[in-house]
């Protein structure tokens, strides 16, 4: 029975606490509210603040039910703020959060607000650890109106990085009729991972114009020639003809590839589930690219252990894998006029066994300060040859997401005038994983 009774009286205190706040909640409520409807605030930041200021209200509604007799007038609000609760809230939020008193002193913050600014300190003004001026203004205007302030900024030590911070004012229950704030709150979000997001989208973009708008270029000149000086000229017209479809192949290849990323993209967090067998690929492609071979003069050495070597993955996807790497070293690299593709076991990281394939050329190599963007979305070394020789600039990118959808890696060792070697690392199938693995190894 007087297990029953606290009961009763516990939520009884819970719900007073809640009748004394409920003016404090209902004016978050709307000021969020109205910050998410202008767009000002995501619905997750809204939530979150929404979250603290609710937390801490209630926390000044427990606060203020406790005797105050022993404390001085002046100092029983400004206490109270420093209580372990509030400590204890800020700690459980997911964002970092900094608390401070009317007069812009840091009161309390959690764990997180100290990775975005480490100088701060308790009972010290915000701006000798927070030297941001638009955090700063933001955090007087809403002191002085009551108001929540939204603003955004970037730090570019140690390295570029952007914020959003979030300044809410919090008038604690019990305070006298008309004071001012007893706490300021400041919520700050990353922003990075979104901005870079918009940044790589916003390139991508560009570069992808930029690569159709030069063959569509050449296409609407040489049809206008054909429509007018050409018209009745049988050899320009051959001539111009066999220009525009080289530049409608070239078009078609690079939509192509766009849209090989995108799907590979799309399924990247599935993995393949056949059984494949390397072998079988390899010398697929190679069989497939002895005409540009030789074509170009070059001499392709293959070796290989005699053992089957299968690994999990999706046969077409590997062979766009292997097609682009030989296929460029042929292309790029023909002077050394010899090719090395070697096939082999090797242990990979933590001892799982893996599949390597290293494709090298005895060209003129590439230079380091190239190798590490040899894999960004329309990155070349050298962007004439790279037309000329039909590239896109995306097929090393390709390669990348391909290689990461399987659980592997692509590593690139080069010395000028040496050539440069293109090695993948694809984990071997594992022969208990699925009691009758499918197995794909080609027509």
């Amino acid at each position: 029975m007087t297990a029953i009774q606290n009961g009763a009286a516990v939520r009884g205190r819970w719900f007073d606490r809640l009748k004394r706040a409920r003016l404090v909640l209902a004016a978050a409520v709307i000021a969020f509210a109205g910050l998410w409807a202008l767009g000002a605030l995501a619905p997750m930041p809204a939530l979150a603040g929404l979250a603290l200021v609710a937390a801490v209200a209630l926390i000044g509604a427990d606060i203020a039910e406790r005797p105050t007799e022993t404390l001085p007038r002046n100092e029983h609000f400004l206490l109270r703020i420093r209580d372990p609760l509030i400590e204890s809230v800020l700690a459980g939020l997911p964002d970092p959060v900094v608390a401070l008193d009317p007069q812009g002193e840091v009161v309390a913050f959690n764990a997180r607000a100290s990775a975005v600014a480490p100088a701060l300190r308790r009972g010290e003004a915000v701006s000798l650890g927070l030297r941001v001026p638009e955090v700063l203004d933001a955090i007087r205007r809403s002191a002085a109106s009551g108001v929540p302030q939204r603003v955004e900024f970037f730090e570019r030590v140690p390295m570029v990085r952007w914020h959003e911070a979030i300044v809410t004012p919090i008038t604690l229950v019990g305070a006298p009729e008309g004071s001012p704030a007893s706490l300021v709150l400041m919520t700050f979000h990353d922003l990075t991972p979104l901005r870079r997001v918009e940044e790589m989208r916003a390139d991508f973009v560009a570069n992808a114009s930029h690569e159709l708008r030069t063959p569509l270029a050449a296409l609407s000149g040489f049809i206008e020639t054909l429509q007018g000086p050409a018209r009745e000229d049988p050899a320009a017209r051959e001539r111009f003809l066999a220009v525009m479809q080289a530049q409608a192949n070239r078009m078609a290849r690079l939509i192509d590839d766009l849209l090989s990323l995108s799907r590979i993209e799309l399924n990247a967090h599935r993995r393949p589930d056949k059984a494949t067998d390397l072998t079988v690929i390899i010398g697929q492609v190679v069989d497939g690219l002895q005409m540009l071979a030789r074509d170009r003069g070059v001499e392709v050495n293959v070796t290989a252990t005699p053992e089957r070597i299968m690994v999990r993955g999706d046969r077409d996807e590997l062979l766009r894998v292997f097609e682009n790497l030989i296929e460029n070293a042929l292309k790029y690299a023909a002077s050394g006029k010899r090719l090395d593709i070697s096939l082999a076991l090797a242990e990979g990281a933590g001892g799982a066994r893996e599949a390597r394939v290293a494709v090298r050329d005895h060209g003129p190599g590439i230079a380091p300060e190239h190798l590490p963007r040899l894999t960004e979305r329309f990155y070349r070394v050298d962007v004439a040859e790279s037309r000329a020789q039909g590239g896109t600039g995306l097929g090393l990118a390709l390669v990348k997401h391909i290689l990461n959808r399987h659980g592997g890696r692509l590593t690139i060792e080069s010395i000028i005038g040496q050539g440069a070697t293109f090695t993948t690392h694809v984990p071997l199938a594992d022969p208990l994983a699925g009691e009758n693995p499918q197995i794909s190894t080609g027509a």
